[in-house]
């Protein structure tokens, strides 16, 4: 007996269960097949999808694979990691740009005051030369030269400070590079998919074909009809 011959005979079988078990026409309706959902463990908690909760995906294990969740759609991933990535970097180069003008304004109001010590050194000097006698003209005059010294220093740090933030500016522009690189793996991934939809395509629809047996001859499992299992199968059918 060939795979279709016995396909044919249990669909028979089927229809003879299901008209013996049929309710006679007296206004009652049909309830409507359930929709199927995917099979998982009964232990699982399962979301509106049927797909389980609190899957993780683990790197050592093949099976099961990831449920086509929103979590686990690799493309829908890549295009949230480049609209985040792409949020951030643009909240970064702001809060730089703040932070570079802040400095350049510290260091014209260091300049500002740059002025005014060298001023008092001038007039300090000055005065102690005239009033050689008098020394607090002269401490005066070392206290400003400190002063001087310090903001000069002040102003270095200010300007290394706006160099660094121009050099991680610059450095920034490599996240641009790597959305494009993130979105070209994206194209190739939906040209891809696109391609195994288009070689997969039949004319036949998935409904009308007949069902995949769950063992054939040369399969290595023992749950395989025999020719006396067939022949009893008959026998059963006919008795009916």
């Amino acid at each position: 007996m060939t795979q279709e011959e016995l396909d044919a005979l249990m669909a028979e079988a089927d229809n003879i269960a299901e008209a013996d078990d049929m309710p006679e026409a007296d206004g009652a309706t049909m309830d409507a097949p359930e929709q199927k959902k995917p099979a998982f463990s009964a232990s699982e908690e399962l979301d509106e999808d049927g797909f389980p909760k609190d899957y993780r995906v683990d790197a050592q294990k093949q099976w099961p694979p990831p449920p086509p969740s929103a979590d686990h759609k690799m493309v829908q991933q890549l295009d949230d990691v480049t609209r985040d990535s792409e949020e951030k970097a643009t909240q970064v180069l702001d809060m730089l740009d703040s932070i570079n003008n802040l400095l350049m304004d510290g260091e014209e109001e260091a300049t500002g005051i740059k002025d005014v010590l060298n001023s008092n050194i001038e007039i300090f000097e000055k005065l102690s030369a005239k009033f050689s006698h008098i020394p607090s003209f002269a401490e005066q005059k070392d206290k400003c030269q400190s002063a001087l010294e310090a903001l000069e220093s002040i102003e270095t740090k200010l300007q290394d400070g706006q160099n660094d933030i121009m050099n991680i500016m610059d450095m920034m522009q490599y996240q641009d590079i790597h959305r494009q690189k993130i979105e070209r793996v994206i194209n190739v991934m939906r040209a891809l998919s696109k391609y195994m939809n288009s070689l997969f395509e039949s004319n036949i629809d998935d409904k009308s074909r007949a069902p995949s047996a769950v063992h054939l001859e040369g399969d290595r499992t023992d749950n395989l009809m025999s020719d006396d299992d067939i022949e009893a199968l008959i026998n059963s059918l006919g008795k009916k």
